[in-house]
């Protein structure tokens, strides 16, 4: 029970007729390198940060566990794992969608400032 063969191929060569149509311009193709840009900027400063938080929150977090006594009968393995990931991917995300955001503002500025 699957879809026919001549159903799919005509399915398949419809969705590839529909884009040979679309024809980007130089502005777009520009667009897009800069999303990309803005992108990878992004992912960088994200696991740059995501690096440290993830040192900045491990230190503490074991050495509660090891001298701490609620820390030590309360938090298991699981539960400092969490801990740490916890502040990693947060940190993660927030710097990457701030610079994300920075370079998309940067990038908007620049188009609409008037040559003098």
């Amino acid at each position: 029970m699957g879809i026919p063969m001549d159903i799919r191929d005509a399915w398949v060569n419809h969705s590839n007729r529909s884009s040979n149509f679309i024809i980007s311009s130089p502005d777009e193709d520009l667009k897009f390198l800069r999303s990309q840009m803005c992108t990878q900027e992004g992912v960088r400063a994200g696991v740059k940060s995501a690096s440290i938080a993830c040192v900045a929150s491990a230190i503490p977090t074991l050495v509660a566990v090891r001298t701490i006594p609620w820390a030590k009968a309360n938090l298991n393995y699981t539960a400092q794992a969490l801990i740490i990931s916890a502040a990693s991917i947060a940190a993660y995300f927030i710097t990457a969608d701030k610079t994300i955001l920075e370079c998309a503002r940067r990038n908007t500025r620049s188009l609409y400032e008037k040559p003098s």
